[in-house]
């Protein structure tokens, strides 16, 4: 039966037959304009939408370094006539012109982009003077465009100053009825001055504000010898400069990296001083901030350090609130925000006791707050081939000297036509000047003068119009002398347009000249130092000593000072129990690892020493949900363990490995979800030897014993198999043995521990085999080698 046979059969009589559908239309026929399959129209229409934003909204021009709507706010301002000494007029009345000629978007797009054009502390080299509040450091709003006024600042005109001269094209508008130009013709390169963020559809920028003089002198350099690369560059552009000042402390080859990338970041930190005070006192002077904080942010984070609150989910403060708490109070005393009009940003720090080291004062305010961060370099612009992409230091500074020449060269086109034009103009008078009383008469006696005057003294219809246009008393004879000078200097300036144009290291020469003078104009010394130094981290001194861990069966966790501590002493809360014991030092990690195999680091300067119970280790960690403490291990970095589950799988593993900074721990040995971990077998000091032997036991019990030197060692992951075993069996331990006989700690049928000594040449066997049954059916808990005598 075909597909439409169900629409025929089983209809009740004398109903009419239901009407198949229509067969679907072959896939050749996709293109044809007539239909289109849903995914495929989908993946058109987001894709549009996609370059839409990406080319329309979000990253900036490699040419003059403006996004859509700056480009238009900018154009619109200055036909509005708001230059730099007109009179500003409200925002409201800019933002309005912008959406009704050129930016079919909402108001606070245009106003929002306007105000951040106009913010100091926002841009390097602010294009736009405005008047009133337009917003704060601290994160304060603007106010509405209602209340605010904005003219241009002079430094706008190295966007708009040429644009009249044929510099650049013009494209219709949204709706056809004006012409925006598609780009500004940048005299610098405005990208790398200001910079620029944006997020677009897969794509994103974060281009940091350089330095005027620096990257202009770099661009004369590169035109100079377009060989450079970007190391020499660097001696014009050691670094990002940011409005707000700072210090660069990212060394000089990080920095290289990331502009030889086009992706990286710097870090940045705040400047300050000490003030010394009257009888030894003394207080801490912030002036200068990174990018990305505030006066106001950096007390919201003091505050937060000396007031914490109790993080959703938790009962009581971690173990590292109270540190932070505990450090913050006991070093900081007072903290003010004096900034005011004179100094936009002036924080004081005043320490607990003037006795306190200044630098250790600071580093830990650096390191505990927004005084220091990083800034992220992401350099993606739409280049001149209209693709966007990421792009390094020198392929931006060629790419703009490239539109820069193209740029100039169409600006001199463009005068040397309307110099040959006038020109031409001012030969055609020349004639008349020199024939006055004939052109006189062919006027007076002609019924059509124009082609009367073309023939009588070969001149063009041009030449022709302008001379029945003139007003007699320019031809009187101090304005023919006018005429001579006008026109010989005409003629001088159209021999030197030439020059330059055919040559081009007359262009070259131009080029570096008007940068030059750009630079002398605008340029301004650098506000972010670049010195060299190790990031801020709060580093705490503890004594290297002895100290025991003490883990109990429901993931309570207790130290206690020294090592072999009576474990009989030890009390435990109803129903919990010792499980693990780790004798280690206050300068090693402790290891904590979940049931499901992730891997905590435990510093045992946070675990509390008292007589009590202790904390929680979730207190001190993050454990994932559904995961309990399953086993702890500590020493060295270099450490070596044999890390296994209850599957029969394992690897060696240096303990530097499973350790982390992060309290979420990290993903360390992979699990079946019905395995468990076992106790970590450490290797020793020198080593697996030849006669180093793994033994393995599992729950039916099975003994398998093979060479150490088998075992592969692995940073994470699961490992290569130890011990076969079936479904519903399990290992229950795993050991290193240096000898013949293993001792194991065992537990019979019957509930009774003992330790059992047993020769392993009868278990011998290879890796990943099930082994052999031992004397009697033993619960291994743990393996090791027979005590030395």
């Amino acid at each position: 039966m075909n597909d439409n046979d169900l629409f025929a059969e089983n209809t009740p009589d004398g109903a009419a037959a239901l009407t198949p559908p229509p067969p679907t239309p072959p896939a050749a026929d996709a293109d044809n304009g007539e239909w289109i399959p849903l995914d495929l129209y989908a993946e058109r229409a987001y894709l549009e939408y996609a370059m839409s934003v990406v080319k329309g909204r979000a990253l900036p021009e490699v040419a003059d370094g403006q996004k859509p709507v700056q480009r238009r706010i900018l154009y619109a301002m200055r036909d509005m006539g708001l230059a730099h000494g007109a009179k500003p007029v409200k925002s409201a009345r800019v933002v309005g012109e912008i959406l009704g000629k050129y930016h079919p978007h909402g108001d606070s797009s245009a106003y929002e982009a306007l105000v951040r054009m106009a913010q100091d502390f926002t841009l390097r080299y602010p294009l736009i003077d405005g008047q009133g509040n337009f917003g704060s450091r601290d994160g304060d709003g603007a106010a509405a465009m209602r209340y605010t006024e904005a003219r241009l600042t002079p430094i706008a005109d190295l966007l708009l100053s040429e644009i009249d001269m044929g510099t650049v094209d013009f494209v219709p508008n949204y709706d056809g009825a004006f012409e925006e130009p598609r780009l500004l013709p940048a005299r610098l390169p405005m990208v790398l001055l200001n910079g620029a963020s944006g997020i677009a559809v897969g794509l994103a920028t974060e281009i940091p504000p350089h330095n005027l003089t620096e990257v202009a002198s770099a661009c004369i350099a590169l035109l100079d010898n377009p060989e450079l690369d970007t190391a020499a560059l660097m001696q014009y552009v050691p670094g990002p400069d940011f409005p707000g000042g700072g210090q660069i402390i990212t060394p000089a080859e990080d920095i290289l990296a990331a502009y030889e990338s086009g992706r990286g970041s710097v870090r940045v930190r705040a400047k300050w001083e000490v003030e010394k005070l009257a009888r030894g006192q003394w207080r801490v002077i912030v002036s200068e901030l990174p990018p990305g904080s505030s006066a106001q942010k950096v007390l919201a984070e003091i505050e937060e350090a000396t007031n914490p609150k109790v993080k959703t989910g938790k009962k009581t403060l971690t173990q590292d609130q109270q540190n932070l708490k505990s450090l913050m109070l006991s070093l900081l005393d007072r903290v003010r925000d004096e900034s005011d009009s004179e100094c936009p940003v002036r924080l004081v720090f005043e320490p607990k006791s003037s006795r306190q080291d200044p630098d250790e004062f600071i580093n830990i305010l650096l390191a505990q707050t927004s005084l220091e961060g990083n800034a992220s370099m992401n350099l993606v612009m739409i280049g001149l081939d209209g693709r966007p992409g990421q792009k390094g230091l020198k392929p931006i500074l060629s790419e703009w000297l490239d539109f820069r020449r193209v740029t100039v060269t169409r600006r001199l086109q463009h005068r040397l036509a309307q110099v040959e034009k006038r020109i031409h103009i001012l030969e055609g008078r020349m004639i008349a000047f020199i024939h006055i009383d004939e052109v006189i008469r062919v006027i007076r006696e002609s019924d059509e003068p124009k082609p009367d005057l073309i023939k009588a003294f070969g001149l063009t219809e041009i030449q022709a119009e302008d001379i029945l246009e003139i007003r007699l008393r320019q031809l009187a004879r101090l304005e023919g002398f006018k005429l001579e000078k006008e026109l010989s200097d005409l003629r001088e300036e159209r021999e030197g347009l030439r020059h330059v144009l055919d040559t081009p290291d007359a262009l070259r020469s131009m080029m570096r000249e008007e940068i030059q003078a750009d630079a002398a104009k605008y340029g301004d010394k650098r506000r972010s130092e670049i010195k060299t130094a190790e990031r801020a981290v709060l580093t705490q001194t503890i004594a290297d000593e002895p100290v025991t861990i003490i883990l109990s069966q429901k993931g309570w966790i207790r130290a206690r000072v020294g090592h072999n501590v009576d474990l009989a002493a030890l009390a435990f809360k109803d129903g919990d129990a010792l499980h693990t014991v780790v004798e280690t030092r206050t300068v090693w990690s402790v290891i904590v690892l979940d049931s499901k195999g992730r891997a905590y680091t435990v510093d045992p300067a946070d675990v509390p020493t008292g007589r009590g119970d202790g904390v929680p280790v979730a207190s001190l960690v993050d454990l994932q949900d559904g995961a309990k403490p399953a086993q702890m291990l500590s020493g060295k970095d270099e450490a070596r363990f044999v890390v296994a589950g209850s599957g029969g799988y394992g690897f060696i593993a240096k303990l530097g490995d499973m350790a982390g900074r992060v309290k979420a721990g990290k993903a360390f040995l992979t699990l079946n979800p019905e395995e468990t971990v076992l106790a970590p077998a450490p290797l020793p000091a020198s080593g697996i030897g030849e006669g180093t032997q793994l033994v393995a036991a599992a729950d039916n019990g099975r003994l398998l014993a093979f060479p150490a030197a088998e075992l592969k060692e692995l940073a994470k992951g699961r490992g290569l198999m130890l011990m076969a075993v079936e479904d519903g069996e399990a290992v229950t331990a795993v050991g290193l043995v240096n000898g013949e006989k293993a001792l194991l700690s065992t537990l019979s049928v019957r509930g009774k521990a003992s330790d059992e000594k047993l020769a392993l040449a009868e278990f011998a066997g290879k890796r990943g085999k099930k082994g052999k049954l031992m004397p009697k059916k033993w619960s291994v808990s743990a393996i090791s080698e027979l005590p030395t005598t």
